[in-house]
């Protein structure tokens, strides 16, 4: 029997040519091949991709967690990154009140608080390299590491930054060596501060000094630092001057280390990795706005920027309901898709596809939240979602999860502890290429 060949993607598939009804070979012209070959693997995406926006459109509550006698607004989540094949044991969450918050990833039962601080917090994050350390940036100028294990109330390490410094983002990097925090503009500066992180696990001292700072790359509050998720050098910021900075922390300089430039047009409200490898950029911006960038590209001629949606709430227009605010953006490593995700003040959660050609609402997430939803955590081994809102609730959300009828929380009315900067620049994208 004759056989035809068809390259799919990077494989080379072998397939018998014949007629199906009277057995015998026939001739199918490479056109046909093409076209056929096409069509087939066009179907086969679909269905997959197809199935991961049902998984996400199919999420339920499967746990709240407990509610506490001094309710306060959920503004960061971060889940504990699992040893080998095991699953994540804990979620940490920073609160209005200035309190890091410890849960059980499974139950959502309370496990410890930390309050000892004595400012604003402004994000938490766990060491990736062992599950019970556990970070959180403060605007006394300070990162502090907690070690769950203990029932002390005193960090394990605390990272100072200059005496100037207001601390309003930081990030981890993959390999747990090395720290950076984002400040707010002082006077006429502003700062990317780093610190040696190595020794966190034994906590080899109890205090650090900043390795130093870059200081020429952004002109206004850094609201958001992100390290790439695989590669250890490579980090992006993002300002309140609209700029999206990618730099390679191994480069000598501030001026070397700067790869790329991308101007949102608006003040950063939230960055992250996406694509494959993770070669591209993308940010949420205060007033709603959505940018997405192709590092990749920078090198030839073609254009980095995938998307730009100037507001999402008018391009996103749920039936019977509305987008009234963004609250970040997930990678799905398995789809190969980028995902926003939105809400209302009534606590509905949109969940939004990202494509070259535009957005799209994949589904909603309702009867959760009774206020709007201010942090989130995707967790791709089980397909689960945690989210967190101004209703003082930690929702656990998965695929065909069986909820119990628990009455929702009433909204919070108290004033936010954190208010947000919006600051909107006019000014033309630009690019710098290395």
């Amino acid at each position: 029997m004759g056989q035809s060949r068809w390259r799919v993607g990077t494989g080379l598939v072998t397939l018998p040519s014949f007629d199906a009804v009277s057995g015998k070979e026939s001739r199918i012209e490479p056109a046909m091949r093409i076209g056929f070959l096409t069509t087939l693997g066009t179907a086969f995406e679909m269905t997959a991709l197809e199935k991961i926006e049902e998984q996400l459109a199919s999420l339920s509550i499967a746990k709240r967690s407990t509610l506490v006698e001094e309710p306060a607004y959920l503004l960061d989540i971060d889940v504990s990154k699992p040893a080998q094949s095991e699953s994540s044991r804990f979620v940490a969450v920073s609160c209005s009140n200035k309190s890091i918050r410890v849960y059980n990833r499974e139950t959502l039962s309370f496990l410890r608080e930390y309050s000892n601080h004595p400012g604003i917090l402004n994000g938490v994050r766990f060491a990736h390299t062992c599950d019970s350390t556990v970070f959180s940036a403060c605007s006394d100028g300070t990162v502090k590491c907690w070690d769950i294990r203990l029932s002390t109330q005193k960090a394990v390490q605390v990272f100072h930054g200059y005496p100037s410094n207001v601390l309003i983002s930081f990030d981890i990097n993959c390999s747990d060596t090395i720290l950076c925090a984002g400040t707010e503009k002082v006077e006429k500066d502003t700062f990317l501060v780093f610190w040696d992180a190595r020794g966190i696990a034994d906590c080899a001292s109890t205090s650090k000094e900043p390795l130093g700072v870059y200081s020429e790359s952004h002109n206004d509050d850094i609201t958001k630092i992100c390290f790439h998720p695989i590669k250890p050098n490579l980090v992006v910021s993002g300002s309140t001057d609209g700029l999206v900075n990618v730099f390679d922390i191994n480069k000598d300089n501030e001026d070397d280390a700067l790869i790329s430039t991308c101007n949102s047009d608006s003040s950063v409200s939230f960055i992250g990795w996406s694509g494959k490898d993770y070669k591209q950029v993308y940010c949420v911006t205060h007033d709603e706005g959505f940018c997405w960038w192709d590092i990749a590209q920078l090198d030839t001629e073609d254009p980095i920027t995938l998307l730009h949606v100037v507001d999402v709430r008018e391009a996103i227009r749920p039936e019977n309901d509305s987008l009234h605010y963004l609250v970040g953006g997930l990678y799905h490593e398995k789809a190969d898709k980028l995902f926003l995700i939105g809400g209302t003040s009534r606590g509905n959660i949109h969940l939004m596809r990202c494509s070259a050609d535009g957005l799209s609402l994949v589904g909603t997430l309702c009867r959760g939240h009774s206020a709007p939803v201010r942090s989130f955590c995707w967790n791709l081994t089980d397909e689960s979602l945690l989210t967190g809102g101004e209703d003082a609730q930690l929702l656990l959300w998965k695929p065909g999860a069986a909820e119990r009828a628990l009455p929702k929380k009433a909204s919070m009315k108290i004033a936010s502890s954190v208010q947000k900067r919006v600051r909107v620049h006019k000014s033309s994208l630009k690019s710098r290429k290395r």
